[in-house]
């Protein structure tokens, strides 16, 4: 985000509380704003009303960039979210592809498919007969990062060809 956006100064970031990744998730974002020299401004959010009060509190705030922690109660509705952050034009990041898809600036998370690769060959070992607490704990990691051009000019954005390189898929 800090390629596409440099000037941006304050650093948004929803999560949602309750999730036991949380505590991991905001110290990663304290870590890299610090590291960047940026603030960050923490918006929780436990479900979609309280996602919708975080952008309205982002945008009132000016905030040059936005991160959507990885969530399941953020997928409950992927158009809503997307269409948040395109009302308040804020520059946003997402965890998954679907996000991007649905009109999305980029994302830059797990890889679903490889993921859900994983838990199928686990199902199946488990059918199989092996035991659960046999298993070695396994995480996917692939990461895609796919960006979306037309988001991108819609918001006066213009993506620099070294971050355009390194996406794994533009959609335009």
């Amino acid at each position: 985000m800090l390629e596409l956006v440099p000037a941006a100064t304050t650093i948004g970031v929803i999560l949602n509380p309750t999730r036991p990744t949380a505590a991991a998730q905001l110290k990663n974002a304290q870590d890299a704003t610090r590291a960047t020299g940026k603030t960050l401004r923490v918006f929780q959010a436990r479900n979609l009303a309280e996602v919708a009060t975080a952008f309205e509190q982002a945008g009132s705030e000016k905030a040059g960039a936005m991160f959507i922690a990885a969530d399941p109660a953020f997928l409950v509705d992927v158009n809503r979210v997307v269409e948040l952050a395109s009302q308040y034009a804020i520059p946003t990041v997402y965890f998954l592809r679907e996000f991007v898809v649905a009109g999305g600036l980029m994302s830059y998370g797990a890889d679903i498919a490889t993921a859900a690769k994983l838990c199928g060959d686990y199902a199946a070992r488990i059918l199989k007969g092996a035991k659960p607490a046999d298993l070695p704990i396994q995480q996917s990691t692939k990461v895609e990062l796919v960006i979306n051009l037309k988001t991108a000019k819609t918001l006066g954005l213009t993506f620099p060809v070294t971050l355009l390189g390194r996406a794994d898929e533009v959609i335009e």
